[in-house]
């Protein structure tokens, strides 16, 4: 059975720091790009960041350009999205993607989800 459960999220200043961690079973994790999306109430899904299969290519909206960090550990299933200087902005549910082969900004190209995690940024 696939499976990604984001976890991580919560409640933090503006300023603040989260680290939401992606784990991923029932595939074959190293073979598939991850993405990290968000979404608030009333507005369509928005890309994130992306990594490759390998870690060693990333992508970055530029909204979290420099402020975000995705990584991913091929060896633990897991993947993550470092968020420093966390903006009110930046509150969503954030959910982590996975798709075969290359990874995208674009959340039609993604085939398993995870459930989301809640990122609250207070001013």
């Amino acid at each position: 059975q696939v499976q990604l459960v984001e976890s991580g999220g919560g409640l933090v200043q503006a300023g603040g720091s989260l680290r939401l961690s992606c784990a991923a079973s029932g595939f074959d994790f190293s073979d598939h790009g991850m993405g990290w999306f968000r979404q608030t109430p009333g507005k369509e899904r928005e890309f994130v960041a992306a990594i490759s299969r390998s870690g060693r290519d990333t992508l970055y909206d530029d909204s979290v350009k420099g402020r975000f960090a995705i990584s991913r550990d091929n060896a633990k299933s897991t993947g993550y999205l470092q968020m420093n200087s966390l903006k009110p902005e930046d509150t969503a549910v954030y959910f982590c993607a996975a798709r075969p082969g290359y990874y995208s900004d674009s959340d039609e190209d993604f085939h398993y989800w995870g459930q989301g995690t809640q990122v609250t940024v207070s001013p």
